[in-house]
């Protein structure tokens, strides 16, 4: 029965900066990982890939059963060519259906293409394994100290972890003997001495962050001529991790009150009702909030977050960390949003994951965020529309004012007005949300090569999507507030059923003497 099973082999190579043409995902309610929406004359399309099609091995690694993270990792460290056994939908229906043993399935067709690879995969005990990466060790002190020596090596760069105690904190944090130590609490190290090393670990007192590397991982990225970062980093050590919650909305809302704390910019969850959905969901006091729906907050004023989460009509899915959590990954320098691609299943409300195998390395397809204080003339653009077609784009915008300073460029199409998506609104209530702005705005903004993609591909235009702007000479636009006029802070809370014109907002809200932003949800 098995014989008519025939996995193929695809070889898949990309130019440098471009994008494999495809994407890689997991389904509600379907066994796999799926090749889906397989760009026209790319890379992908002429190595065979068809849409259905299921991963079963990526560059030698049988992956069918790995988590979903691990094997979008894998894919993007395999730099610009990734071989792909890849089964037909029909075959891998029949051969879950019959209990086949797809890793045997596979083994004879993937024997030749290791063969091929500029490395060897790489070997745990005898058995294939993921690609190496990096990894982020958490230390916590005890009374013996942290468990480990550092020496430097002749030749080599950088300090290595020597004498490590098997009951140490270190050996329990997941750091093993012989590490090479890249970073310190987010910080490169490979370059100081070993008494500057020694110096940086006591004076981070009771817990310190290590990006660690062994020889295997060193001599995977050297052969790849790639860069050892935390950006590429594993995870999956770190005692803390954050919390990804999906929450029903009940006849109240959600039972919680989100502030935005004016001395950091967290947008922190208050008094969670008992009993109420939120409650229920595991929301706790004090939380704070990373990611609302798989967008990024971080850099967005309150009204932004609070709108976002009123647009979601009967659920939403929050990722948050408590303080604890979110101190161990501000000392290592990365957001908690990291976490949320890399260890943590897809969102509930979705059940799917992009392998962002696309779009993020076409630097031309990434919306800009566009900031700007008005000026004289006002922001020195227009907005106009073609009649029975949608979407708005802008034009005639002026050199040198503010929207031309801020890179808004002519024909842009416009996606976001201060944090709201505004692509199926009117053409009068964007004006008016426009208009209602003030002396700043904040636009998200795509060329329009960039808009016909994404609406083609059926991917929804996200900041999260943007490089990220930041202006030091001026405030953010997004996190602006005015402490001497509270109600400025509270207003209409973007919901698309209402008006905008109305001064009102339809959640219950509080400013409280400490000058922060409060929202009943």
């Amino acid at each position: 029965m098995t014989s008519i099973l025939q996995p193929r082999e695809c070889k898949v190579t990309k130019k440098p900066q471009k994008s494999y043409g495809f994407y890689l995902r997991i389904e509600k309610d379907t066994a796999g990982h799926l090749i889906r929406n397989v760009e026209e004359n790319s890379p992908a399309e002429k190595a065979g890939l068809k849409d259905g099609d299921r991963v079963l091995r990526v560059n030698g690694v049988f992956v069918d059963k790995e988590e979903h993270a691990q094997v979008v990792e894998i894919v993007k460290n395999s730099g610009n060519s990734v071989v792909l056994l890849v089964l037909d939908d029909a075959s891998y229906q029949k051969a879950e259906k019959e209990g086949v043993n797809l890793e045997e399935l596979g083994q004879k067709a993937s024997t030749g293409q290791q063969q091929e690879q500029q490395s060897p995969p790489p070997m745990a005990n005898g058995a294939i394994t993921a690609v190496p990466q990096p990894r982020l060790c958490y230390l916590v002190k005890e009374e013996n100290g942290y468990g480990f020596s550092l020496k430097t090596t002749e030749g080599q760069k950088g300090l290595f972890i020597v004498e490590l105690s098997s009951q140490g904190a270190a050996a329990k944090a997941g750091v093993q003997n012989n590490d090479r130590l890249i970073e310190i609490n987010g910080k490169n190290v490979e370059n100081d001495t070993h008494e500057e090393v020694v110096k940086k670990v006591k004076k981070s007192e009771n817990h310190v962050m290590f990006l660690l590397s062994n020889e295997e991982t060193d001599h995977y990225y050297a052969s790849q001529k790639m860069v050892l970062s935390k950006e590429t980093a594993s995870l999956r050590l770190l005692p803390l991790k954050p919390r990804l919650i999906e929450i029903q909305k009940g006849k109240n809302g959600y039972g919680f009150y989100l502030r935005m704390e004016q001395n950091t910019g967290d947008h922190v969850i208050k008094d969670v009702d008992s009993g109420s959905s939120a409650a229920k969901a595991g929301l706790k006091d004090n939380d704070i909030l990373v990611a609302v729906n798989g967008e990024q907050v971080d850099g967005l004023d309150h009204e932004s977050v609070v709108g976002k989460i009123k647009h979601s009509e009967a659920k939403t899915t929050l990722l948050v960390v408590d303080k604890e959590t979110d101190a161990m990954y501000k000392l290592a320098q990365i957001s908690p949003f990291s976490y949320y691609y890399k260890a943590q299943d897809p969102t509930p409300a979705k059940m799917e994951e992009r392998a962002e195998l696309h779009t993020e390395q076409k630097v031309n397809h990434k919306p800009r965020i566009c900031k700007m204080v008005k000026g004289p003339s006002g922001f020195g653009f227009s907005l106009n529309m073609i009649k029975n077609k949608p979407g708005l784009f802008i034009n005639e915008v002026q050199n040198h004012g503010p929207a031309d300073t801020a890179g808004v460029e002519n024909n842009d199409f416009l996606v976001e007005v201060n944090g709201v998506n505004v692509m199926n609104e009117s053409y009068d209530k964007v004006v008016a949300r426009i208009q209602d702005s003030g002396d700043r705005l904040t636009l998200l903004v795509c060329s329009k090569d960039a808009y016909k993609y994404f609406q083609g591909q059926n991917i929804p235009i996200t900041a999260s999507m943007a490089d990220p702007v930041h202006d030091p000479s001026e405030p953010p636009a997004y996190t602006e507030n005015h402490p001497s006029e509270p109600e400025r802070n509270l207003p209409e809370p973007r919901e698309r059923a209402s008006s905008s014109s109305s001064s009102q907002s339809a959640a219950s809200t509080r400013a409280d003497s400490d000058n922060n932003d409060d929202t009943k949800l």
